[in-house]
């Protein structure tokens, strides 16, 4: 599935498509006044008071909300005798359950209706939109697509709402009070990208970000770290410490978890040079489930 104003942006850059069925919806700005209430505060406070970090979770959040997977699992505790029934009936809705003296606690996915009947009418209304999440951001991917295809500038890297690009952007697409423009985070002497959210920075003033997702914010990388990366099948592993819930036992445990971090062509088509050192990459080209940029 895909958002249709998505599909129309994307015909201006030379995609063809052929539609086979969808679905229909009314066109409104149902979160405008939501949006700029919140945003109004992150101007307003410092981004060390609350206030701002709670209306920035809110923001972002928002779309996040909408698109949950809605078989998430309930939890319920009942009555011996009237876990006899829910078990004789709903066995294979049942993912776990523990025993308490007289009742049970039931752990059970709540896609049937007849389930929320017999637990004395329960039933849950979770206020999942798809539709709502994939506009959302489908309409961020669209503006993204004037960085991603113009002509001015190389661009280096991009996610949800960021470029990294070698030149400065026109001013009238800058401006870090405007709701929708871009704002200048950096200046970047050094730059190493070896996959989405994986990044080592240098700015000009000095300051190294490196960001690596999965990996504990408490493990230390370096420049040599990424650099070596770059070579072909080279990987590294880290030790990281994780909490591990355990319900059926009322505790937490922490674990140590091995992480490895490679560079992989999941996303996109690694370009090595004659020394097997990554210098770029390209996008797949797929007809149906064949790859033929091969």
């Amino acid at each position: 599935m895909i958002f249709s104003e998505e599909l129309n942006n994307a015909i201006k850059f030379g995609y063809k498509f052929e539609i086979l069925w969808g679905y229909k919806f009314e066109r409104k700005n149902i979160f405008k006044d939501y949006v700029d209430t919140l945003y109004s505060l992150r101007l307003n406070y410092p981004k060390s008071n609350p206030l701002n970090l709670i209306a920035k979770l809110l923001l972002n959040s928002l779309y996040g909300r909408f698109g949950m997977v809605d078989t998430f699992p309930n939890i319920d505790i009942i009555d011996n005798s009237d876990f006899v029934k829910f078990e004789a009936k709903f066995l294979d809705d049942i993912m776990d359950f523990v025993p308490l003296d007289n009742k049970v606690m039931v752990i059970y996915r709540s896609n049937q209706k007849d389930i929320n009947t017999l637990l004395d009418g329960h039933k849950e209304t979770h206020n999942v939109s798809i539709a709502i999440a994939s506009a959302i951001t489908a309409y961020s991917r669209i503006h993204m697509s004037q960085f991603k295809n113009n002509s001015e500038y190389n661009l280096y890297y991009s996610d949800t709402d960021s470029i990294y690009i070698d030149k400065a952007l026109q001013d009238d697409l800058v401006n870090s009070k405007i709701l929708g423009k871009m704002k200048l985070e950096n200046v970047i002497t050094k730059a190493i990208f070896l996959a989405p959210k994986v990044y080592y920075l240098e700015t000009e003033d000095g300051k190294v970000i490196y960001k690596v997702k999965g990996l504990s914010h408490e493990i230390e990388l370096t420049k040599n770290d990424f650099e070596n990366l770059l070579c072909k099948d080279a990987f590294l592993e880290k030790l990281q410490t994780k909490w591990k819930k355990h319900i059926e036992e009322g505790n937490i445990s922490v674990i140590d978890q091995l992480y490895t971090l490679q560079v992989t062509d999941n996303k996109r088509k690694l370009i090595y040079n004659e020394n097997n050192k990554l210098i770029g990459s390209n996008p797949y080209i797929i007809n149906k489930d064949e790859i033929i940029n091969k």
